[in-house]
């Protein structure tokens, strides 16, 4: 066991045992207000609903710490464990060029761990979503789903790993910014790929079909200088109960999708409301603000990918006795999250300080208490807690919470006269 073993065993530690004690705090704060409806939500939400959400999050999270530890133990056994060793072993027995190895090994690696995170992922949508009304999918709708995933995982990885692992293996010291600018081009590929290849893919997309909400919207779009290739209606009731909605793509891919579901519980007003939160995203420049800050971090990151490769220890330190490109890219893929939750507060206030601004956009272009009135209606229909903890909101809600973010709307209402 070298040092960084000890350094890793520590810090993984220390962010489990964070982890579990936010998630105490805030299953605490909601039994202790589960018997009332807060202030401002008294006339809209009854107390069977405030305490159906109370229950709804109580049971997400008491399954969630249980999935904590068996991701903790999955970490542990891939890395010390020496099951990425055993993994790596296995293939380089065949004898394969190195690049080829290197795919065979991380491709490996993904549909393992799809296959490891299927039970977990299959129990919470027909035991915890179907317990509150929520899951609407089927045993064979789901399992099609998941090999699709996996489909459009080996479609798309393979070409891109391969692309990664020569570039570090043929362009010098400065691979790293050379993979950086790849990732960088696939992001924005994705983001302009992803409304119109992949999700129709998984989910049907009709033309809005109501014309004074098509009015409405395509109104409030010509003010804002903002066009879009359609107005489309999602039928995710096919899945979940969940509803929502987002304005999406890049230049002339941009397209506005609502769930079904959202549809059916908001009036035209209420829709009009959301969506102009969704416009203010696009009009105070979030997608290229957030696609800067991630480029960056990630920058950073693989510039100390291109430093770890070098390190014996590292790989040492994590259970692999052989150095490679591939297994450094994976083994920093794996480990990164354990150190970086620490980072989760300062992500999470950027994003939450975001939605404030769309908020205040929107208020400006719908009327603010219409706005609360579809969030509230949002907050019921989906069983979304009123009553988060305040600390572990500060690290995992990437909204503010309810009762800040209606405080906030109500704010900006004019005194009645």
């Amino acid at each position: 066991m070298n040092e960084f073993t000890i350094v890793f065993l520590m810090v993984l530690a220390l962010g489990t045992s964070l982890q579990f004690w936010l998630a105490r705090r805030h299953m605490a704060h909601i039994r202790s207000h589960q018997q009332t409806v807060p202030q401002a939500f008294t006339e809209k939400i009854t107390l069977a609903d405030h305490q159906k959400a109370a229950t709804y999050t109580l049971a997400k999270n008491r399954f969630g710490q249980q999935m904590l530890l068996v991701e903790v133990l999955i970490l542990l056994l891939w890395t010390l464990g020496g099951l990425l060793n055993l993994l790596d072993q296995t293939w380089r027995s065949l004898a394969w060029p190195e690049l080829w190895t290197g795919v065979a090994v991380l491709i490996s690696f993904g549909l393992l761990s799809t296959l490891i995170d299927l039970p977990a992922h299959f129990y919470s949508t027909f035991r915890i979503e179907a317990q509150f009304g929520f899951n609407r999918t089927t045993p064979r709708l789901f399992f099609i789903d998941t090999f699709k995933s996996l489909f459009l995982m080996l479609l798309i990885g393979i070409p891109l790993i391969t692309i990664v692992l020569w570039l570090i293996a043929h362009t010098g010291p400065l691979w790293w910014l050379n993979v950086w600018i790849v990732w960088l081009g696939f992001s924005l590929v994705m983001i302009w790929a992803y409304p119109t290849l992949i999700a129709p893919w998984f989910n049907q997309f009709k033309p809005l079909e109501n014309d004074e909400l098509k009015q409405r919207i395509e109104t409030l779009l010509h003010r804002n200088g903002l066009t879009s290739q359609g107005i489309f209606v999602m039928d995710g009731s096919k899945r979940s109960g969940h509803g929502n909605a987002y304005f999406t793509g890049l230049g002339n891919s941009k397209r506005i999708v609502f769930f079904d579901t959202l549809l059916e519980g908001l009036n035209t007003d209420e829709i009009e409301a959301v969506l102009a939160h969704e416009i203010g995203h696009f009009k105070r420049k979030h997608l290229p603000k957030r696609l800067l800050g991630v480029a960056s971090l990630s920058l950073v990151g693989l510039a100390l990918l291109g430093w770890l490769i070098q390190q014996d220890w590292f790989y040492h330190g994590l259970g692999v006795t052989t150095a490679s490109n591939y297994m450094a890219l994976l083994l920093f893929m794996l480990v990164l999250p354990v150190f970086t939750f620490f980072l989760q507060p300062l992500l999470a206030w950027f994003s939450r300080r975001h939605e404030f601004e769309a908020d205040d956009f929107a208020a400006q272009q719908a009327s603010p208490l219409t706005l609360i009135q579809a969030l509230v209606k949002l907050y019921k229909d989906n069983a979304s807690t009123l009553t988060p903890d305040p600390l572990y909101s500060a690290f995992y809600d990437s909204h503010p919470p309810a009762p800040v973010r209606i405080a906030y709307l109500s704010s900006k209402l004019k005194p009645s006269t």
